[in-house]
């Protein structure tokens, strides 16, 4: 700060840092008490492996994952851990933005607790996927380029490269703020220096370089993730105003009713500064998220965007937001503008705050069930009882092994029986490639039980398995009260699952990512006598 802040300025950042304390507080407590979701498991079993990258996603999800558990151990709290300290890490690099731009203390704390306010960070941080741990790194390469534009120093570009390789290691979306960093360099009358500098270009090598783990494995492996992964980008489906409602509807519950439009609105006049004056660190900021967010409004006319894919961008829109409000009193814009903006700005974060905790105690202490069987957490809870009745017939009928059609069901079978059992996934073996033995001494010419959602036994998949299958009894999957799933399960006998079939066998090749449920494939495709027992 350029002077030592006033007795009022100094009160709010001791109200931020206790918000902080207190909310990071609840996203311990959140991440140790509420049961893992499916694709979290999925992700711990990856930090079980030796492997350069996987099939969905780059490998640093998993490195996060292993960082976790090394301190806390195979538990809740361990696999979250990563998110937990990512979104501290995320809050330190805003308010250094923020402060280097404004020397504002209350549009630094502004930026802090924006991310507080909107369930996507105040809780779901504390929830693992590839996109928390893109995001310190994105924020970090987006701090590194706003510190070349105040010092003028180009070295600080190959610290933003260092950080771009690291959020490309997370997740591919990173590859969406391209477009900000190009209009940061061309846009601005410093476009011929940075065209002649090289170090740009050795920022561009050195993000190569540190992306090289996933561009290795594909080589070895057919370009798999990326052909996985272009379903989505290049799907072409038909119009549905229920996919565009849902990307609309998500946005504002994840990042906030009053938030979202003060952050829009702050991203707009940033947008507008930026280019109309041609301002590095305008034009960066809201070019980072403004074009992604009309892509995934644009992709949202034919496809559903997932909650998490605008994950990485909107932390970028607070830093955005929070100057905002310090720049338009400097450039004289009229009382009410300032005074509704503050006032709005106010409003977002302590509502939004609310918000979160009244989600964090529903999901942590009420005992019922608002949403039924939509509801995010509860639709993938209750994995127990299916487990305890596996273990029940494992040791019922002899059985060594536990075999699934469906990675979900596999993630939750490997997370919590420990390892205690082999599971092996028998179908969709691209998934698994390279992964390490799972116990086949124990399941070579022993029986198994299958474990699958209800109608998954009668895919035709199983015409291409030649074991015998006998009944034994059907699982529910239930969360406060209300039945979720149904599970089959089954005895398998004279036969050893291939890990490692051809790539032209269907029991090596992954699922589309489809736009329909699976269930409604197999019921259109099952024969009419079970489609009545269904």
């Amino acid at each position: 700060m350029p002077a030592p802040p006033d007795a009022a300025a100094r009160r709010s950042l001791v109200i931020a840092v206790a918000v902080i304390a207190a909310m990071t507080l609840l996203r311990i407590v959140y991440a140790g008490v509420v049961e893992l979701r499916t694709d979290e498991a999925y992700y711990w079993t990856w930090s079980k492996e030796s492997v350069l990258s996987f099939l969905d996603h780059p490998p640093m999800i998993a490195w996060f994952i292993r960082f976790g558990t090394a301190i806390f151990g195979d538990t809740t709290l361990g696999v979250r851990f990563g998110g937990i300290f990512a979104m501290l890490v995320t809050q330190l690099l805003l308010a250094d933005i923020v402060r280097r731009v404004t020397h504002d203390m209350r549009a630094i704390v502004f930026a802090v607790l924006m991310p507080e306010a909107a369930l996507y960070y105040g809780l779901l941080m504390s929830k693992v996927s590839p996109d928390i741990a893109m995001i310190p790194f994105a924020v970090a390469m987006i701090w590194s380029l706003v510190l070349m534009a105040q010092t003028g120093d180009g070295r600080w570009w190959l610290l933003a490269g260092l950080f771009a390789g690291l959020s490309l290691l997370a997740k591919f979306t990173a590859i969406m703020f391209a477009p900000a960093v190009l209009a940061f360099a061309l846009v601005p009358d410093w476009r011929w220096r940075w065209l002649r500098s090289p170090y740009p270009y050795l920022a561009a090598v050195i993000a190569i370089v540190l992306f090289s783990p996933v561009l290795i494995w594909n080589a070895q492996h057919d370009w798999a993730t990326f052909r996985f992964q272009l379903v989505r980008a290049t799907a072409n489906y038909d119009f549905s105003w229920r996919t565009l409602g849902d990307y609309i509807g998500l946005q504002f519950g994840l990042v906030g009713f009053v938030m979202l439009p003060v952050v829009l609105s702050g991203l707009t006049l940033t947008a507008w500064r930026g280019y109309r004056k041609r301002e590095p660190v305008a034009i960066l900021l809201s070019t980072a998220v403004l074009v992604p967010f009309l892509y995934f409004l644009w992709k949202s006319f034919t496809l559903r965007v997932g909650d998490t894919w605008p994950m990485f961008m909107w932390p970028v829109g607070f830093a955005a937001a929070a100057i905002n409000i310090a720049v338009l009193t400097r450039e004289g814009w009229p009382a009410w503008m300032i005074k509704s903006t503050i006032f709005w700005a106010n409003t977002a974060v302590t509502t939004g705050i609310a918000f979160v905790v009244l989600v964090f105690l529903y999901y942590v202490a009420a005992p019922f069930n608002l949403l039924g069987k939509i509801d995010p957490i509860g639709g993938e809870a209750g994995y127990e009882q299916v487990v305890a009745r596996v273990e029940a017939e494992l040791e019922k009928t002899g059985a060594t092994w536990v075999a699934t059609t469906d990675y979900r069901t596999y993630a939750m079978m490997r997370w919590l029986l420990r390892d205690r059992v082999p599971v092996v996934e028998i179908n969709e073996r691209g998934r698994f490639q390279g992964f390490r033995d799972p116990g086949m001494d124990r399941i070579r010419d022993h029986a198994g039980i299958y474990v699958g959602r209800w109608p998954d036994n009668f895919a035709p998949l199983w015409e291409t398995i030649p074991a015998k299958r006998e009944p034994l009894e059907k699982v529910e999957r239930r969360w406060r009260g209300l039945v979720m799933d149904t599970y089959a399960l089954e005895k398998l006998t004279g036969w050893t699952p291939e890990l490692s079939p051809p790539k032209d066998s269907p029991l090596f090749q992954w699922r589309v990512l489809a736009d329909v449920t699976t269930s409604l494939r197999l019921v259109i495709l099952l024969p009419q006598q079970i489609r009545r027992q269904i």
